[in-house]
């Protein structure tokens, strides 16, 4: 279901002008990601997800713009909310929004979404179908708490080169990935397995 967050020029620019920071690209387009990035929201309602990522908050740390949004948001029930096109940037990992789609699932943590039969199911599918339409490895469909061994993971902020977030921690991952690939081959996708995690510099 489509339910855009306002993304018009003025968080355009601030998007192109976070990614020139950060990463040394002044654009607010997201061009041939590599990467998928799982998420959990830390609140029990889609309107309360939908709100934070419309509102544009800057962060409390730099006081800078844009606010978070990802690209996706999974309510409890299974219903896939698109909020921001697959060629816009998102900010919702540090050290991976210039090459990776966000997937936040409403819950409080990784358990809620894992033992959610009807959110799981909407979440393994819409991420097997961007795997196949943006040609993603299963290796790089990863949790947040995974973002700092993901090989595309670069940040020019040196205070934030390390940090990351507990949501979706690795042990999770690996359940996750090993249902995502059992999905794939019941409905005969190929997937790549290439391109597994790097050492953290942390």
């Amino acid at each position: 279901m489509s339910k855009p967050i306002p993304f018009g020029a003025a968080r355009r620019a601030e998007t192109a002008a976070y990614a020139q920071r950060h990463y040394g690209l002044s654009t607010w387009r997201l061009r041939a990601p590599h990467v998928i990035v799982e998420h959990y929201t830390a609140s029990t309602t889609f309107s309360s997800a939908y709100n934070t990522f419309a509102g544009d908050t800057p962060d409390a740390e730099l006081g800078e713009k844009p606010g978070t949004c990802a690209h996706f948001v999974i309510d409890r029930d299974g219903t896939i909310y698109q909020l921001v096109p697959l060629t816009t940037i998102c900010r919702h990992t540090i050290g991976l929004n210039w090459t990776a789609i966000g997937i936040e699932h409403v819950g409080t943590g990784d358990a809620s979404i894992l033992h959610n039969p009807r959110q799981l199911r909407a979440s393994l599918a819409l991420t097997l179908w961007l795997m196949t339409r943006l040609h993603i490895s299963l290796p790089n469909v990863i949790g947040h708490a995974e973002s700092l061994t993901s090989r595309y993971h670069r940040e020019r902020y040196a205070p934030w080169g390390c940090q990351t977030h507990a949501d979706w921690l690795h042990a999770d991952m690996v359940s996750y990935r090993r249902q995502l690939d059992a999905l794939a081959r019941a409905q005969h996708v190929a997937v790549s397995h290439t391109g597994g995690p790097v050492a953290s510099p942390c």
